[in-house]
């Protein structure tokens, strides 16, 4: 009790009148508490007399408090108050109140983990205690003081080098460590030092002029910059700098940052050189592609013009000798004017064949949608015509409807069943199957074309579309090796592939594949 007295400035003999309690002993029937308006309050209210005493307390104090309300009458503030707090502010606010008529103090209950403001107010005849629990203020600072904490870490330890500058004076004001070792500048001089100190010679004056605009803008805006920056030795390296305007305790200043694009820079100059040159020699190469393509053009228009005419003129007398001169020649003889005939029909077709080859980018048009099957059926007609003695049975689907270059899928169709006519010539029961089917990703149809005919051998499978390469003899099977380097050739054209199988039984399966076939052809 004494060192509540001694704190509000009192003596022991001193009474405290209408509480029921004489010489610090309370009686055995406490005054009843009168609450009055207090207990209308937000916050807690105590009323002490003069000698600091509690006379009266809302439910919000005895709540704080953590007492019932009878134990409060006569009580010493203190006594009231949590041991702890009451050690750490007890003498502190009876000093202030010594020479002030207001004190106020923020406390930690631990009990209930709260944070509690004690406002100490002298109104005679004693003071008024405001209680009020202000834990999410002070749950705030904390993470406000936290969050400072972190943004400092992270200045701090960032790799990139940062300065912030006062807006005002340019003065710099904090700097990490990154920065302090890419400048070669001792923390302690760079704090000393102006923003323009970084800058090459009337550089940094230009740069803070074109920093108008972000100044003026939010603050958090980050706006680019590319200059120079000056190192401690001397050296100026070219640098990216992002800036933008920060308040820094409690006053306006700028925020950079910087990232060293020296070797970027040369890494780039060097980059678009190489481009330069690299866009020069595909020039340069595109033009003697399209020189020699027009030259290997003009090559095979000549060649197939001057061989068209001595062709014509030794099969025609090839004809006139087997008609005319028959009787004449013996069996000899007929049988080398009928290999003069087989000879100038196979010249003939490798000069057409290598014109179709040459001249396949030329021939392209545009993708249509059209159905195979007339175009098969009059092929087929052809090949009967031109070997009436021979029976093969054609396969068809019924529709074979599809997307692309007609005339140059057609010229692939052609190829693909003049190979297979071809090689099913020594079969007594040959068949020839064309169809449709899915193919491995969506929208994809593959063209098939069948056959049980001489089939070939896989190991080699991946010669049958070379130009020229041919499997079979010239004897036992006649050809240039051409056709199906034509199928290829449209396939890529039209981005798709060829591929060939054959199996133990002979026969053989070409296929080419057409990505988009299905989709256009459902679009179309």
């Amino acid at each position: 009790m004494s060192r509540l007295l001694n704190l509000f400035g009192m003596k022991p003999a001193d009474k405290m009148p209408g509480l029921g309690v004489q010489n610090g002993n309370r009686s055995s029937a406490p005054a009843e508490l009168g609450w009055g308006p207090v207990e209308q309050s937000g916050d807690g209210m105590v009323l002490l007399d003069e000698r600091g005493r509690i006379t009266e307390a809302n439910p919000r104090a005895l709540e704080l408090l953590h007492c019932a309300q009878p134990a409060l009458a006569g009580l010493d503030f203190w006594e009231a108050v949590p041991e702890d707090i009451t050690e750490q502010h007890q003498s502190a606010a009876g000093q202030a109140l010594t020479f002030a008529a207001r004190h106020a103090f923020i406390a930690h209950d631990k009990f209930e983990d709260k944070w509690v403001r004690y406002a100490f107010t002298r109104q005679p005849p004693g003071y008024v205690v405001s209680l009020r629990d202000v834990s999410s203020t002070q749950r705030l600072l904390h993470v406000l003081e936290d969050s400072e904490r972190y943004n400092q870490l992270i200045f701090e330890a960032n790799p990139n080098p940062m300065w912030i500058f006062d807006d005002s004076s340019m003065r710099i004001l904090a700097v990490n460590q990154a920065a302090v070792e890419f400048y070669g500048i001792a923390r302690k001089k760079f704090l000393t030092l102006g923003m323009d100190a970084l800058f090459p010679e009337g550089e940094g004056a230009g740069w803070l002029d074109s920093l108008a605009s972000v100044k003026a803008g939010r603050e958090g805006q980050l706006a680019l910059r590319l200059c120079k920056q000056q190192k401690a030795d001397g050296q100026q390296v070219l640098v990216e700098l992002a800036c933008g305007p920060v308040s820094w305790n409690g006053q306006q200043a700028v925020f950079v940052s910087l990232a060293d694009v020296s070797q970027r820079h040369l890494a780039d100059g060097a980059l678009r050189r190489a481009n330069a040159e690299l866009e020069q020699e595909l020039a340069r190469c595109q033009n003697e592609l399209e020189k020699t393509r027009r030259d290997v053009a003009a090559f095979t228009r000549a060649v197939s013009h001057d061989l068209q005419g001595p062709l014509h003129a030794v099969n025609g007398f090839a004809k006139v000798l087997a008609k005319n001169y028959s009787t004449a020649l013996d069996a000899s003889g007929l049988h080398y004017v009928s290999r003069i005939q087989a000879s100038t029909r196979q010249l003939a077709k490798l000069v057409d064949d290598l014109k179709t080859l040459v001249q396949l980018p030329e021939l392209s048009g545009k993708p249509e949608k059209f159905d195979l099957v007339p175009v098969c059926r009059a092929l087929v007609d052809n090949l009967r015509k031109r070997d009436p003695d021979r029976s093969v049975a054609i396969e068809m689907d019924a529709s074979l409807l599809l997307v692309g270059d007609k005339g140059l899928l057609t010229t692939a169709l052609a190829c693909l069943l003049e190979n297979a006519w071809k090689f099913t010539s020594k079969k007594a029961e040959a068949w020839i199957r064309v169809g449709l089917m899915p193919g491995t990703t969506p929208g994809e149809l593959v063209l098939l074309v069948s056959d049980n005919g001489a089939g070939f051998d896989a190991a080699y499978s991946s010669k049958l579309f070379t130009p020229f390469q041919r499997l079979h003899s010239s004897a036992e099977f006649p050809g240039n090796g051409l056709g199906l380097a034509i199928v290829k050739r449209v396939a890529a054209r039209h981005g798709g592939n060829v591929w060939a199988e054959t199996t133990d039984q002979a026969g053989a399966s070409f296929y080419l594949a057409l990505p988009h076939a299905a989709q256009a052809a459902e679009a179309a």
